[in-house]
């Protein structure tokens, strides 16, 4: 886009309306990816904030060699992992890199049913992924939300969590692996 990088270069001047524009554009996007981690409206709102509060303090470190959206992106997780760090939210379960037998279904959706209202409805599938979710830790998480959500290639999530390729897979791996069971587990209660 001609006109973010003409916004960016007056924004580095101190240039605040064109940083507006570049908000503008962007904050309902970085809105959704802290939405998607965190789970809760408020931290998710105080969250997006803390994103542009940090972009625009580093503006003169942004080189331009990748897309606007993908560096406030990777400020964004970073951020919304920060907040869940900070507070010490631990995962229910311990997720390891060691052997497991597993099936290796890529995906974690659950099964559809057959007959309308049968089994679990959205709403009660909507609290299981978000218990799900929740059980994760904060970089299983980010990287389940940045493949599912948001869906980036391995290379894009590797980028923005600043983990390696193989780490992204393992991670991936592993909080699929874990959603898969707890889902299974709750569509049998059913």
């Amino acid at each position: 886009m001609d006109h973010e990088r003409e916004f960016l270069e007056r924004a580095r001047s101190g240039d605040t309306r064109a940083f507006d524009e570049i908000v503008t554009a962007h904050r309902t996007r970085v809105y959704a990816l802290v939405f998607q981690i965190l789970r809760n409206e408020e931290d998710a709102m105080d969250v997006s904030q803390e994103t542009f509060i940090r972009a625009w303090k580093s503006l003169n470190k942004f080189d331009g060699r990748h897309p606007v959206a993908t560096w406030l992106h990777r400020i964004a997780t970073n951020a919304a992992i920060d907040l869940i760090r900070r507070r010490q939210v631990r995962p229910q379960c311990e997720l390891t890199d060691g052997p497991m037998a597993v099936d290796p279904a890529p995906r974690t959706t659950p099964a559809t049913f057959a007959v309308p209202g049968e089994g679990i409805d959205r709403q009660d599938l909507r609290t299981l992924l978000d218990k799900a979710l929740a059980s994760l830790s904060p970089e299983h998480r980010a990287v389940v939300v940045l493949r599912e959500v948001e869906e980036l290639s391995y290379e894009e999530i590797a980028g923005r969590t600043k983990a390696s390729v193989g780490t992204v897979m393992s991670r991936l791996f592993y909080a699929r692996k874990h959603l898969q069971t707890l889902l299974k587990e709750a569509h049998e209660e059913y």
